[in-house]
């Protein structure tokens, strides 16, 4: 397979996120750890990260991101894997009383 026909990891957001960011659709963006997914992000929907990660590049406490149905495990360096074909999904932690 060349760069041209390669397929991409797939990121959705959920519906609380684009409260913030209205702009926010699923993309196919490039990477092979969740930290080069969220930096490919952020040419698209410059300063997103900001939302999702701290100054220390940490997740920040109120998101959560999934590779498929999984919770990533790597939540200081964001260095889960990406397959080529997942769907990676970013969501606010919901919270309330």
């Amino acid at each position: 397979m060349n760069d041209f026909t390669k397929v991409m990891p797939t990121v959705k957001f959920t519906y609380a996120l684009k409260r913030f960011y209205p702009d926010l659709k699923e993309v196919r963006v490039q990477g092979k750890t969740v930290a080069e997914v969220l930096k490919d992000l952020d040419k698209l929907y410059p300063k997103l990260s900001t939302y999702i990660v701290d100054d220390q590049g940490m997740l920040r406490k109120h998101v959560n991101i999934f590779i498929g149905n999984t919770l990533i495990e790597d939540k200081e360096s964001l260095g889960d894997m990406v397959d080529e074909e997942d769907e990676i999904f970013i969501m606010q932690a919901l919270s309330g009383g």
